[in-house]
């Protein structure tokens, strides 16, 4: 499922005259705000294996970004465990290698996607599922779902493993203003102007997937929400959406801080 990354020969590698500053706070408070959100992906089961990734862009660059190491489940990371590589595939600081299509989705993401200061990607099964069946994914049918009303796009070329520059490239651009994108047959891409945002809605994302799809297995017809009501409910959580989401990480670091104080260190 996972491959190692062989960076290319013609990378340009990083000089010792142009290193950067990577030992600030604001660099530390980021590697722990995603070493949380790795924590907390994985308790609530969110994860596949050693297969999924997160990324954020290194606070002041744009062309740097925090990732995790090939090779190690959501549980296992750490702020300290986790790699800086340039859009070139570079490893800045750090052990070990990316995996190979978290290298080649999140360095084009973040090349041809500026807002998108972080990138999540999961195979989390209720979105996930419902990236396999007929239609758009969501019905927009619960509350919680309309946090993504008009926010959502679909990409539909699955073609196998993201093992090259292409890869990243489509999902980019099927991206477009979107927030959330289906992958079909594959899983969902959430990007967002910072970490906490992300986390936001990487987690109601899979909890509006997961009523959905109960709500399809009673066998009733589901319905949609009024188009108007829809868009009024949308911009009403959008409003306070930036504050929410810091709270939310915040609560989830005081969780971590009691119970698992290590994925800070």
């Amino acid at each position: 499922m996972a491959h190692a990354l062989n960076p290319s020969p013609e990378a340009p590698a990083v000089s010792g005259s142009s290193q950067p500053n990577l030992e600030s706070p604001e660099v530390w408070q980021a590697r722990a705000d995603l070493a949380a959100c790795f924590r907390m992906a994985a308790r609530y089961g969110l994860e596949e294996g050693i297969c999924n990734h997160f990324s954020a862009l290194v606070p002041g660059y744009d062309d740097l970004f925090i990732v995790n190491p090939y090779g190690y489940a959501f549980r296992e990371l750490t702020a300290s465990k986790l790699l800086i590589c340039d859009l070139h595939g570079n490893v800045v600081a750090g052990e070990g290698q990316p995996e190979a299509t978290a290298f080649f989705i999140h360095a084009r993401i973040h090349k041809r996607i500026p807002r998108a200061r972080a990138a999540f990607h999961t195979h989390m099964p209720y979105a996930t599922a419902l990236s396999m069946t007929e239609g758009d994914p969501l019905i927009f049918a619960g509350q919680t779902s309309l946090k993504f009303y008009g926010r959502t796009a679909f990409d539909r070329d699955y073609n196998g493993l993201a093992l090259d520059e292409r890869a990243g490239d489509r999902i980019a651009a099927a991206a477009g203003d979107a927030d959330i994108v289906f992958l079909k047959n594959h899983g969902v891409m959430v990007l967002g102007p910072n970490i906490a945002e992300a986390w936001d809605d990487l987690y109601y994302l899979e909890r509006a997937a997961q009523a959905q799809v109960l709500a399809l297995s009673t066998g009733r017809e589901v319905l949609p929400v009024d188009p108007a009501v829809a868009a009024v409910a949308y911009r009403q959580m959008r409003e306070g959406d930036p504050e929410s989401a810091r709270l939310h990480l915040a609560s989830v670091r005081r969780t971590l801080d009691a119970e698992q104080p290590d994925y800070a260190h």
